[in-house]
């Protein structure tokens, strides 16, 4: 595989579990909220809490990843990142 055919595969890779994370998130929000009026003062909220703060970190990481990839793409045609409008 090319340098550019595995960038573009570590994009794609990275798109995808971007999406899965942004899933989950949006699954536990529907659970929490289902289980939470089930179980009242049962609802083992710092679980929950523990979880969201955990996709949110892997969604963190694919931001800085993504940006990490992009300046690497650039660097590689020539171009310097900080050179780069974005509109």
């Amino acid at each position: 595989m090319t340098a550019g055919g595995a960038e573009s595969e570590a994009r794609k890779a990275l798109n995808r579990l971007r999406r899965a994370a942004e899933k989950a998130a949006r699954e536990l929000s529907a659970l929490d909220g289902a289980l939470r009026r089930a179980e009242g003062p049962d609802f083992p909220v710092d679980a929950y809490l523990e979880v969201a703060e955990s996709l949110d970190r892997v969604l963190d990481f694919t931001e800085e990843e993504g940006r990490r990839l992009q300046e690497k793409i650039l660097h590689a045609g020539g171009v310097e990142p900080g050179r780069v409008r974005r509109g």
